[in-house]
């Protein structure tokens, strides 16, 4: 299918998804909004895809929403999403905590991994920061904008912000909207890696990517990303053993699991 803002390439088992509205910067619109959704939602089905990546047509990521979007939502006195009455709806895995926009990327079914290649604003920020890993150029410029457009925070990010970066850091980004680089918060725990670049970080998700779908049994990782985001909203230890314990149970009647204790045994690669 093809999308008037999204571009999608597929390589091996790592499927590629850009944001494409390079003439502004690839800016948020409800259009995108629509299309990404409608993209996800239609590769979360194909079981040849084990990992998605994220990122910009260059030289940005997303600078946000778009501005001419902004003035009508002035002009018309309220927020509107742009999306249609019944958009996609991704997330195999969703969970009524998951039930909204990009909360729904972590009942996703595979990894998605952000390449964070340039300028990342407001909603293209709350974008990268939802993805279960991020890639970023050491230039890239971020900032959550929100206030400086006199608004609060937006699209979950006073929620996920400070359980990436803590509490302290995150008021700072949040509250002033100031501009940062990746480079400025390499040490903060936001990033898996900081490249020189957009390519470099694009080329470094793309690795990881393929490193996952290479080496690892797509069922195991697909049930431990749903095990995380499970764990991360309901702060219960004892649940979470025994719920991995019975998990265990499950995994260990699959051809994966065969598969993985005949490669360990036998001293080479799995073949998942």
């Amino acid at each position: 299918m093809e999308w008037k803002t999204i571009r999608i390439e597929t390589d091996g088992h790592v499927a590629t998804v850009s944001l494409h509205r390079p003439h502004r910067h690839n800016a948020w619109t409800g259009r995108m909004h629509a299309d990404f959704r409608a993209a996800m939602a239609e590769l979360e089905q194909r079981d040849d895809v084990r990992a998605v990546v994220v990122t910009g047509t260059p030289p940005a990521f997303c600078v946000g929403g778009d501005s001419d979007a902004l003035a009508q939502h002035a002009e018309r006195g309220g927020y509107d999403t742009g999306l249609p009455p019944e958009p996609a709806a991704p997330g195999v895995n969703r969970r009524p905590e998951y039930d909204d926009d990009f909360a729904w990327m972590f009942g996703f079914r595979t990894p998605i991994i952000a390449a964070v290649n340039g300028a990342a604003a407001g909603i293209g920020l709350a974008l990268a920061l939802f993805c279960d890993l991020r890639f970023a150029a050491a230039t890239a410029k971020l900032t959550t904008a929100a206030p400086k457009l006199g608004l609060p925070a937006e699209y979950g990010m006073s929620w996920v912000l400070p359980r990436l970066v803590g509490v302290t850091r995150a008021n700072d980004l949040l509250l002033s909207g100031r501009v940062v680089t990746a480079a400025d918060t390499e040490s903060w725990g936001l990033w898996n890696q900081v490249l020189p670049d957009g390519e470099g970080a694009l080329a470094a998700a793309v690795d990881y990517a393929e490193l996952l779908a290479s080496s690892t049994g797509p069922n195991a990782v697909s049930v431990t990303k749903a095990q995380i985001y499970r764990d991360l909203h309901r702060h219960d230890s004892a649940a979470s053993v025994a719920e991995s314990k019975e998990l265990l149970d499950v995994a260990m009647r699959t051809a994966e699991y065969r598969e993985g204790i005949a490669a360990l045994r036998e001293k080479r690669a799995p073949e998942f």
